[in-house]
């Protein structure tokens, strides 16, 4: 099937709009011929004074014309804002379209998916790829019809008052628009495509390493200790400096071409003067002089125009890129799960990354488990086991390579994406907050919930001091133009959330990670009411949890804890199972205790 070009594609989006699109180009083709008529009243001008010359006096039109001359330039302006106002109207459409379609994908995608491109990519890809398409609508397809509309005013009075001057200033057009060819051509779409990637790549890795600024403070680190920030800019610095060195000489010899048409005129004159200088010959001379650089700044248009058009194309790519992702398939339909218990069999998966050998390596392999329903089940290992993993795989951010996940005896496939997640809480490391109320915050996962819902919630989720101290309280509006929380009183914030939700499957991805003490105690209470079942309602029903921990200290008392290494379960059992086993939880566990000893010790010195 045939690839729809640019245009439609945008016309797509912009529906009883586009009318507006094909009108700026006329508005904008009509101004562009109207800006030439005060260059004709400038000749008539001219040509008035050197007919009565020295007798200026008896040069009476001279005022007339000089009007004429403004009206037409106003009146090219006016025409000129019509059109764009028309474009960009059109514009505007089309670039919210095109966000609006995105972000209905992009939430219908699992988080598998906007994880592997980074939030930095997806959000390059929504904002700035959308807002090139609005630049391209808006300015230069409007620019491009009157781009158009120009040389051919401009070759119609060029030729008409001296044809032989008009073809030497065609000359330097000819040269300049070769050499745009040639910078403007297959090479630099290719060249403009390196220029995205480069600023894509960098864009998200600058948004990680402002995540890991916390990290990078405790530590002491510099820019340095992240690696893949430091490779993006030199990259980005690299690709600059190579490209900008590549068209030095191309618009070096473009820039001496498109304003050496002086040297052409002069020269031309002088060979046509051979014979002495007329009034004619130097009136056209003169006006020639005057309206030559009216080619060159059409031509740069032109150029830019180009250049433009590619950067449109490469982000209409990027768009389609995002679009092509495909959401999770639906299955049987089956309905709501009977029970909450949660069963793996033989659960494998994968990323797109290979190891040295070609092949993929698994990041689960063949994993087995079952979770009782109201059991608390523990993940631990070292990072990079597959804990988190495994965790998406129940919450269904994507599907396993291999295997089944099960829910009651569901296959959480057949379960229906929004029932799923009416079943499922998943509690971050780092829950983030939209800029709104504390209450909207908390309002997300259950919309109709009450205001005294959600101060329940809050205040089994350990968040009552927060609320305190806030000028509004609940209604208190977080981020821009509102107050700041800290992580760990954000963390809090996003346990409110599960526990207005009160679903019956509880996942927690090392909830208190990276919070301080004061909060962590508080996390940790918050965690523990959430986990037995203290909802918004006061009512209490155990639920089955899957924790991923790497406090130990905070999984002495769990059903049962999974030790995973290497993407497989290398132990499992309960504390004292474990500890007697001699393996590698106790291993994990003397190592904790011994950086834990040494914290107080650390701390009672101070």
């Amino acid at each position: 099937m045939k690839k729809k070009s640019n245009l439609p594609r945008l016309m797509g989006y912009a529906g009883k709009y586009k009318i507006l699109t094909y009108l700026s180009w006329v508005l904008s083709a009509a101004s562009a011929l109207l800006g030439l008529v005060p260059f004709w009243y400038i000749w008539r001008i001219i040509h008035d004074v050197l007919e009565v010359s020295p007798e200026f006096s008896k040069a009476v039109n001279i005022t007339r014309y000089g009007w004429c001359a403004v009206l037409f330039a106003v009146l090219s302006v006016i025409v000129y804002i019509g059109a764009l106002m028309c474009s960009h109207i059109s514009a505007f459409r089309v670039a919210a379209n095109i966000r609006k379609e995105l972000m209905r994908h992009i939430v219908s995608l699992p988080l598998g998916v906007t994880e592997r491109y980074g939030s930095g990519k997806l959000r390059r890809v929504v904002n700035t790829s959308s807002s090139a398409t609005e630049n391209y609508l808006a300015h230069r397809l409007p620019d491009k019809a009157g781009a158009i509309a120009t040389p051919i005013g401009l070759l119609f009075m060029l030729l008409i008052f001296d044809w032989r001057l008009g073809l030497l200033s065609l000359v330097p057009v000819v040269l300049g628009f070769l050499i745009m060819m040639k910078m403007t051509g297959k090479n630099m779409e290719e060249k403009m495509e390196e220029y995205q990637n480069a600023l894509s790549d960098m864009s998200n890795e600058a948004v990680e390493y402002v995540r890991g600024v916390p990290v990078v403070k405790t530590f002491g680190q510099t820019i340095f200790s992240f690696k893949r920030f430091k490779a993006s800019i030199d990259n980005y610095e690299k690709w600059v400096i190579a490209y900008t060195k590549a068209l030095r000489l191309p618009m070096m010899f473009y820039t001496t071409a498109i304003n050496g048409v002086f040297a052409f005129l002069i020269a031309g004159g002088i060979l046509l003067t051979r014979g002495g200088v007329t009034n004619g010959l130097l009136l056209n001379l003169i006006f020639y002089i005057i309206i030559t650089p009216v080619i060159g700044t059409t031509l740069t248009k032109i150029m830019f125009m180009s250049e433009d058009a590619m950067i449109v194309s490469d982000a209409i790519s990027r768009i389609d890129e995002v679009l092509g992702e495909q959401p999770l398939p639906e299955g049987k339909n089956v309905g709501e799960p009977a029970e909450h218990s949660i069963t793996l069999e033989h659960v494998s998966y994968s990323y797109g990354d290979s190891n040295k050998t070609g092949s993929r390596k698994n990041a689960l392999d063949d994993i087995s488990m079952h979770i009782e329903d109201g059991q608390t089940v523990a993940l631990v290992g070292a990072s990079g086991g597959g804990k988190t993993t495994l965790a998406s795989l129940v919450a269904r951010f994507f599907d396993p390579r291999h295997g089944r996940v099960m829910i009651g005896n569901t296959d959480i496939r057949d379960i229906p994406k929004e029932v799923l997640m009416d079943h499922v809480s998943f509690v971050f490391q780092n829950n983030r907050l939209m800029k709104a109320s504390v209450l909207d915050n908390v309002r997300m996962a259950k919309p109709e919930a009450s205001r005294e819902e959600v101060l329940q919630a809050l205040k089994t989720a350990q968040c009552m001091d927060i609320i305190d101290k806030l000028p509004d309280g609940i209604d208190t509006v977080v981020g821009t133009n509102g107050v700041y929380l800290s992580g760990g009183e954000q963390q809090r914030i996003g346990i409110a959330r599960a526990v207005l939700k009160d679903a019956p499957i509880l996942i927690l991805d090392e909830a208190s990670a990276f919070a301080d003490p004061d909060n962590e105690v508080m996390i940790q209470k918050a965690l523990s009411a959430l986990a037995k079942g203290e909802t918004s309602s006061g009512k209490r029903a155990k639920k089955t949890v899957l924790m991923i921990a790497h406090r130990l200290s905070s999984i002495t008392d769990a059903d049962c804890i999974y030790v995973l290494q290497d993407g497989k379960i290398a132990e499992s059992g309960t504390y004292s199972g474990l500890m007697a086993q001699n393996g590698i939880f106790t291993h994990m566990w003397n190592e904790y205790s011994k950086a834990a000893a040494w914290k107080i010790a650390k701390e009672a010195n101070l």
